[in-house]
């Protein structure tokens, strides 16, 4: 019988909300990142690697890692882990296979025309003179697209949901038809070309991890083996040859290259996890005893946060034999503490942690190669080294949330998680235009000159945008994409 102090009895929940939580996390840190004050005002590791102060401009031979480089490959991890929990759910209630594929067509349909019309909205798109009309339109495009992605509460009647989806189509297709992008020296008028490339990406990742993830389920040494075919295809796409003859499609060049299938590296390792959470959460039990202590779960916590932090500064200061060391020892501490699992949750961190360990020992031997980790281009170190930062952020998140019991801690981050398109455009397409509109965006400007001050400028928009985006989630009020 052990001494440790036992925490509380874990209680397994239906929804996954450690991954909501690091799906919020990535989009709010997403929001914040564009809302900080730029012109060498803060320190080169409050922006991306490659666009340092203090001019900001993109050297694509800098290598590092930063806080700003995570939140994208972050949010790919949660992409990818969210698959098996949504289709398997649609499988379980009967969907078949076909009826799988054609959730998954749709869903890369709705998140590509949602980058497509997300674009087409944004105000410094549409013109950047200092014009009132742009913030005007934005705030009609944010309308327009509540109607047109927007997931109502089912205690509306059917017909008033229909209604209003049809009807925000309809106007949001006379709307985009009728804007002018007089700035735009190939096209004035609505084109496919003008999208986000975020989320354009998103929509081809979402589509070939489903459909990989789909056809080998039941075998994740067959998903993984995509991978190893892919990494060669990269490689020779970058020269010519037959493969870029035929892989670059100029005919849909505006939705599909197959340079985006880089970040499959981060999706599909997302996939694997996914399963480990859906059979997690398919315990048979509604409670578990855990077997470790209280006071290992904490260090098991922090531990994981430690790990983290060495390598955003050691990989962005280039201490990197130091960086290197200083992880495999902590990782050989975390072995210590979680090669011992009995219960449900604790086999799942110790899955998670180590799977993690794996992908950072192969980021680290990477980092050499393509002269150091860079977010553009990706390089290999920087898909698995985000990989490994992703797991270890998640098994932080499950032990404070499922073991700990402390939910509302993280409320915000969840709710922002199960709504994140939202969340992604609420600030350049509602509060944004509302400061302009008003007249408080140079107000505030002036009061905030001081560098510091103009990152808690960020940070307050970041949580305006973030309390805002909870209180549609509690209403139910989600835009699906």
């Amino acid at each position: 019988m052990t001494t440790e102090l036992q925490p509380e009895k874990i209680v397994l929940q239906k929804r996954a909300d450690a991954l909501d939580a690091l799906r919020g996390i990535a989009i709010l840190a997403m929001v914040l990142s564009g809302t900080i004050p730029f012109g060498g005002a803060l320190p080169t590791w409050m922006y991306h690697a490659q666009v340092p102060p203090p001019n900001h401009q993109f050297n694509p031979n800098l290598p590092g890692l930063t806080w700003v480089d995570l939140v994208f490959p972050f949010f790919i991890f949660t992409l990818g882990a969210a698959i098996p929990l949504a289709q398997s759910r649609r499988m379980e209630k009967g969907g078949t296979k076909q009826q799988v594929i054609f959730s998954i067509l749709k869903r890369g349909f709705l998140l590509a025309s949602f980058a497509i019309v997300v674009q087409h909205f944004r105000p410094f798109v549409i013109t950047t003179d200092p014009v009132a009309y742009k913030w005007k339109f934005g705030l009609i495009g944010f309308f327009l697209l509540f109607l047109m992605f927007g997931q109502f509460p089912k205690s509306l009647p059917q017909w008033s949901r229909t209604i209003a989806t049809v009807g925000g189509w309809t106007m949001g297709i006379l709307f985009l038809t009728a804007l002018q992008y007089p700035q735009d020296e190939r096209s004035q008028s609505f084109a496919f070309y003008r999208s986000d490339i975020i989320l354009l990406i998103l929509a081809n990742l979402v589509v070939f991890a489903s459909l990989i993830w789909l056809l080998t389920r039941r075998d994740a040494i067959l998903r993984l083996g995509f991978l190893g075919c892919l990494f060669p295809l990269l490689l020779s796409f970058n020269d010519d040859g037959w493969i870029t003859q035929n892989f670059s499609i100029d005919v849909i060049s505006w939705l599909f290259n197959f340079d985006y299938l880089k970040y499959l590296f981060i999706a599909i390792p997302g996939t694997l996890v996914g399963d480990w959470i859906v059979s997690w959460l398919g315990a048979k039990k509604a409670e578990e005893q855990p077997t470790w202590g209280q006071w290992r779960y904490g260090i098991i916590t922090i531990l994981m946060m430690s790990i983290n932090l060495n390598l955003l500064v050691g990989l962005q200061a280039r201490w990197l034999e130091q960086t290197a060391l200083i992880s495999f020892g902590l990782c050989l501490m975390g072995y210590g503490l979680v090669r011992t699992a009995r219960s449900d949750t604790e086999k799942l961190l110790k899955k998670m942690y180590f799977w993690g360990c794996y992908w950072l020992a192969l980021g680290i031997a990477f980092e050499p190669y393509q002269g150091g980790i860079k977010k553009d281009s990706a390089t290999m170190s920087y898909f698995f080294v985000t990989t490994a930062m992703s797991l270890f952020l998640l098994i932080a998140l499950v032990i404070v949330i499922d073991v700990f019991q402390r939910k509302k801690w993280l409320q915000l981050f969840i709710d922002n998680g199960k709504n994140p398109m939202m969340a992604y455009v609420a600030f350049g397409n509602l509060l944004w235009p509302i400061l302009e509109l008003t007249g408080w965006q140079n107000k505030i400007a002036d009061m905030t000159q001081i560098p510091w001050l103009g990152f808690l400028r960020g940070l307050t928009y970041t949580l305006i945008v973030a309390l805002f985006v909870s209180l549609c989630t509690r209403l139910k009020l989600f835009w699906k994409t």
